[in-house]
């Protein structure tokens, strides 16, 4: 039996005086309250309640456990309303970590849409591409791209994070445009370096259920992808990245798309929780 419950269960018949009375009182059989005040005498190893024919009395014990019962049900009664107050009003500091380019372009303007919305929350950020445990570095709130080999974490899919490749109209017109993607290797490909510069930087084009791979190389390699996008904006090479953040810079004419024809990598971003199991 659950013992908050019978606890419950034990302040009623005090309160009332007998089974039959807290039986009508919380909906059960008086058989069923006798049981949650048995549980917890058998529990203590002692009588709670002097029991007669008529009515039940508590015993020295039992009026000391009485006392101690309602401050601990009031308590519980006090954290689910706080619990409650919390969900519907947040209030505390929340630990977010996401990749860099994601977190920076993506989810920071949504970070400060919700605290417009939510006065009493703090967010701390932080953005890596490296792997991150979520209990051993304190993070409530992680999102990540790509496939997910952790099996102790819960993957929640948000949006596809769709990538394109672009280069600035200068570019293009001294070098000439990619026709297909075989065509990047005769440029300059600013490439993105997840973890290690020896790493190659391999870039994924599909046209008509078939998949192409490049070697994307040049002479700009970067961990960090705001660098790769203001090299791209100076004219010095062709970057991939999500079309969230370079439909913003095509629009404005900074930036060309290349290959539109073919579909540039999909990702699936995920945010991450630690699996109960």
């Amino acid at each position: 039996m659950d013992r908050l419950t019978s606890m419950a269960i034990f302040v009623r018949v005090s309160d009332l005086g007998s089974f039959a009375a807290a039986a009508e009182a919380t909906g059960m059989s008086p058989q069923m309250v006798a049981k949650h005040v048995v549980f917890l005498e058998d529990r203590l190893g002692t009588a709670l309640l002097h029991r007669t024919t008529r009515r039940q009395s508590l015993t020295d014990v039992g009026r000391a456990f009485y006392d101690r019962c309602k401050l601990v049900l009031a308590e519980a009664e006090a954290a689910e309303t706080l619990a409650q107050d919390m969900r519907s009003q947040p209030k505390g500091t929340l630990r977010v970590n996401a990749p860099m380019t994601f977190g920076a372009f993506s989810l920071a303007p949504f970070v400060t849409r919700y605290l417009g919305r939510y006065p009493d929350m703090r967010i701390d950020l932080t953005f890596n591409d490296r792997f991150v445990d979520p209990l051993e570095e304190g993070f409530e709130v992680m999102v990540r791209i790509g496939e997910i080999d952790d099996a102790s974490l819960v993957a929640h899919p948000l949006a596809p994070y769709r990538l394109i490749a672009c280069a600035s109209p200068d570019y293009l017109a001294r070098r000439g445009v990619p026709k297909t993607p075989s065509d990047l290797e005769r440029h300059d490909c600013l490439a993105y370096a997840y973890w290690s510069p020896t790493i190659p930087c391999r870039w994924l084009f599909t046209r008509d259920g078939r998949t192409e791979e490049v070697h994307a190389d040049g002479r700009i390699r970067s961990n960090d992808w705001k660098a790769l996008l203001h090299a791209a904006l100076e004219g010095f090479g062709i970057t991939l990245g999500p079309e969230s953040v370079l439909g913003v810079e095509i629009a404005a004419g900074r930036l060309v798309r290349v290959l539109p024809d073919h579909e540039g990598p999909v990702r699936r971003s995920s945010r991450l929780a630690q699996s109960c199991s």
